[in-house]
């Protein structure tokens, strides 16, 4: 198992753990799958009224797509098959609340995890980036999530950096993609705190909350996503391209 989900049906809080960390808690498809069975799982569980979604290991909350991981793909620019697409909790129509706990690095594929959650507490030590655009590969469904949770400028910022820049839990903050910073080892127990607080609400009120404020985000998203295939297929380089980027050295980065 890739994933560790602990329940206490005392307070009603699970904890979701993706517990690959000596791969930075990347996602093959094996995570993938068990993070939709999860999510699923939680619509027929009455004793988890509320989520707290962390990384093992401390170095990483999630690294996105784990590069090993084979996805064959279609070969119309119309069509893509992103395994990722399946492991947030609002797209398995999961409306319990659902808290992230980061620390270290969240890059990449991992906004399609905090693009689905009510919101991000943070260690002090969190640092936020993608490197797509470093790649020579366009951040389409990563920028959708992020245009909905920041400013603009700050989503196109992160979104456009690739590997250059890192955003700092108290950036991170301050922009309004996390709501709270902690100190390091700290977040899990104040994702718990507020995550409990919920679980004693009246569920049905609680999750109507959520599906309410999703509404403000739904269509934003559907118009974003339905046009991300054929932005990705006709933007990104060719294989031989790629080889190139990702045979350079990465010039580093710095935290803003």
């Amino acid at each position: 198992m890739t994933l560790s989900v602990v329940r206490d049906e005392r307070t009603g809080v699970a904890v979701v753990t993706l517990n690959r960390p000596e791969k930075h808690n990347a996602i093959d498809l094996e995570t993938a799958a068990e993070l939709s069975a999860a999510w699923r799982g939680f619509r027929y569980d009455e004793t988890v009224r509320a989520i707290v979604l962390t990384g093992a290991g401390g170095k990483a909350f999630c690294t996105g797509i784990d590069r090993a991981a084979e996805v064959p793909q279609p070969s119309s620019p119309y069509a893509i098959d992103d395994p990722l697409l399946s492991i947030g909790p609002k797209a398995n129509d999961l409306w319990k609340p659902v808290i992230a706990a980061v620390r270290g690095m969240a890059c990449g594929g991992a906004f399609y995890l905090l693009g689905e959650v009510e919101f991000v507490i943070a260690a002090e030590d969190a640092t936020f980036f993608d490197p797509h655009t470093t790649y020579g590969m366009v951040n389409a469904y990563e920028s959708a999530y992020l245009a909905t949770r920041m400013p603009f400028g700050e989503a196109a910022r992160l979104a456009l950096m690739g590997t250059a820049e890192r955003v700092s839990a108290r950036r991170a903050y301050e922009t309004g993609l996390v709501s709270e910073v902690t100190p390091p080892g700290e977040e899990t127990a104040a994702a718990l705190r507020c995550a409990e607080i919920l679980a004693s609400c009246p569920t049905g009120a609680v999750q109507g909350t959520v599906r309410a404020l999703w509404t403000a985000r739904a269509p934003t998203l559907a118009a974003s996503f339905a046009h991300a295939p054929q932005l990705i297929a006709l933007g990104n380089l060719p294989a031989g391209k790629q080889g190139e980027l990702f045979g350079r050295r990465d010039p580093g980065f710095r935290v803003r």
